[in-house]
């Protein structure tokens, strides 16, 4: 059987995913809060390097995010970013987006999107409306 990965179209399709989705992130309002707690860390040009990297682990390819960085798990790595449900959903709507305006087609977009929502709505750590930090 394959990957996830590889049903999607490989390393390329998700490098295409990783800069569709940071676009998004730039340029939409729904990117606005996402966008401000990645300038708080190391910025999105690191952010999209690091993303590609997770996701092809995550998605069934290579595990070199995993290796460089080790066993932490995602609520780990993202406890000191203020999450509240709306930049989950935010993060959710971009990627949504970038899932389908590269063409990943169904029925794997609905089984990546769902991992994705699991994933994003698990490191929620803050109050609906509680100021954005």
């Amino acid at each position: 059987m394959a990957s996830v990965i590889e049903r999607i179209g490989g390393e390329a399709a998700v490098r295409a995913l990783v800069e569709r989705f940071y676009d998004l992130i730039e340029t939409v309002p729904e990117g606005r809060q996402i966008l401000h707690l990645h300038f708080r860390g190391h910025g999105i040009s690191h952010v999209r390097a690091a993303q590609f990297e997770f996701l092809c682990g995550f998605l069934g390819g290579r595990r070199d995010y995993m290796e460089r960085v080790g066993a932490l798990s995602l609520k780990d790595q993202h406890a000191h970013v203020p999450i509240r449900p709306e930049d989950a959903e935010d993060w959710l709507t971009c990627m949504g987006q970038a899932l389908q305006d590269v063409g990943v087609s169904e029925p794997v977009r609905g089984q990546v999107f769902g991992a994705f929502q699991r994933a994003a709505r698990a490191l929620i750590n803050r109050e609906a409306g509680s100021a954005a930090e």
